[in-house]
């Protein structure tokens, strides 16, 4: 069987990647280095991990706990990852993978920097797997970040868990008898945000610039901005069509026509709020006018409150 790095270095000189490559300092082997630590082990018994079937050789994999849900490519070189959830349950979720699959991961390509999606990175890096993603990502892992909106300190990855390739604007993998388009969509949830089109089955993991079902998450420390969500949208309802499956950063499947009623909600509290800063509105103001009354019953209280979402859209608008 053809080596998965030598099948990755003919991808990247193929498409002419617009990126850098950058080589890790450490190889390691084993996966289970912390695995014996307590609280570890209670995270990954309260995980559960449900394997959906989406269309032929990619598979949605969702855990009970709410975070990221991760892409599965099948093939050749093994599965292809998209994200890896959090710290704490990576052991679980490589079981899981080999269990279904027959088969440990291949490669891991991270949708954007946020702890819930690149939480195994480092059990999973330190096995020697490649892990791919925008080099804004790879950036703000290896310095730490503090996400103001949540109040959380993320201190800096080890080395293991940081992507070891980078790309800028886009770039295709031909493996696992996929044509797999990768590309960034500029400062949408974060600034490091990364579409992941399986081209053949007819499949796009769109990372955290789609929440089906609840408010999303836009990191404005992190670069991301409302504007940029809606564009980021766009760019994936340019290339879907009606039979096109779409797994989101978070929450159930959905549809084309779903991902347009998404795209009329960022629209509509976006133009909202803009309206109300426009008319010297502040934020105690807002709140009080209860915006998105039509939206909150449904969308809130998931993740974000109503007034969590509100005032990240007024911090976003407002600079």
């Amino acid at each position: 069987m053809t080596s998965l790095k030598s099948l990755l270095a003919t991808a990247l000189v193929t498409v002419g990647l617009g990126g850098a490559i950058a080589v890790p300092t450490h190889a390691h082997t084993n996966a289970h280095t912390h695995s014996n630590d307590a609280a570890v082990a209670q995270a990954e018994d309260a995980v559960t991990f449900q394997v959906i079937p989406v269309r032929g050789n990619v598979y949605m994999v969702s855990g009970s706990n709410g975070a990221g849900n991760i892409g599965v490519l099948t093939g050749e070189i093994g599965p292809i990852l998209i994200d890896s959830q959090v710290p704490g349950v990576t052991n679980n979720l490589q079981n899981v993978i080999l269990s279904e699959f027959n088969r440990r991961a291949g490669l891991l390509i991270n949708t954007h920097w946020h702890f819930d999606h690149t939480g195994g990175n480092r059990v999973l890096g330190e096995t020697g797997l490649t892990i791919i993603a925008h080099e804004n990502v790879r950036e703000r892992m290896a310095a730490g970040q503090v996400i103001e909106a949540l109040d959380r300190t993320i201190p800096p990855a080890p080395a293991e868990a940081l992507p070891a390739v980078t790309f800028t604007d886009s770039m295709v993998l031909h493996v696992n008898g996929e044509a797999t388009q990768i590309f960034h969509v500029s400062n949408a949830h974060t600034d490091g945000d990364t579409i992941i089109h399986f081209k053949n089955a007819n499949v796009i993991h769109t990372g955290d610039v789609v929440f089906n079902g609840l408010y999303p998450f836009i990191d404005v420390s992190s670069g991301g901005s409302i504007n940029g969500m809606i564009d980021g949208v766009d760019q994936i309802l340019a290339i879907a069509n009606d039979d096109t499956k779409l797994i989101p950063g978070h929450g159930p499947l959905l549809t084309r026509a779903e991902l347009v009623e998404y795209r009329t909600m960022l629209v509509t509290v976006r133009d909202r709020m803009a309206a109300a800063i426009a008319e010297g509105k502040t934020l105690e103001q807002v709140l009080a006018m209860n915006l998105n009354a039509d939206y909150d019953e449904t969308l809130g209280n998931i993740f974000l409150s109503p007034e969590q979402f509100a005032t990240i859209l007024y911090n976003d608008l407002s600079r």
